[in-house]
């Protein structure tokens, strides 16, 4: 019985190890009748305690294959801790090529795409990042946009 119980340790140590990951944060809105209204500005906070480590910021889009555009117009609002004011960044999402298309993992008609929006991994500071996201597309409502989120991730090493 004792022999079944160690052969097992290893494997269960090596799930251990592999089941621990980087810290991500990643927070998603889900748009209502799968249209954004420019109205519609989701808002997301995250809570940074390491500020030794460097960060990715991704922008997470959801979309219907329905939905008739390559790219994604949006601004993105960030305030940071002891900031009074947000800055905003505009932004053209690439979603998909006339070569490739959809440029996300699908899922039958349903894409997802991490839309990284620093060139480099960044340093932040210790405290509550306040994220916000506005289409600026023509259209409005936007159609086919099922989720809008953010997400923050440990850069590799």
């Amino acid at each position: 019985m004792k022999r079944f119980h160690f052969a097992w340790l290893p494997i269960l140590m090596l799930l251990f190890v592999s089941c621990q990951t980087i810290d991500v944060f990643e927070r998603n809105a889900t748009l209502e009748n799968h249209s954004w209204q420019v109205a519609d500005k989701p808002s997301f906070e995250f809570n940074i305690t390491d500020t030794v480590s460097r960060y990715n910021i991704f922008v997470v889009v959801r979309h219907a294959d329905a939905y008739r555009y390559n790219n994604l117009w949006l601004n993105i609002h960030t305030k940071a801790p002891g900031d009074s004011v947000a800055q905003v960044q505009a932004l053209d999402l690439q979603l998909a090529t006339n070569d490739k298309g959809w440029l996300g993992a699908g899922m039958d008609d349903i894409y997802e795409h991490r839309v990284r929006i620093s060139q480099a991994p960044v340093s932040l500071k210790a405290g509550t990042y306040q994220f916000k996201l506005e289409q600026i597309m023509r259209d409005d409502p936007l159609e086919h946009i099922l989720n809008v989120g953010v997400r923050v991730e440990k850069a590799p090493d």
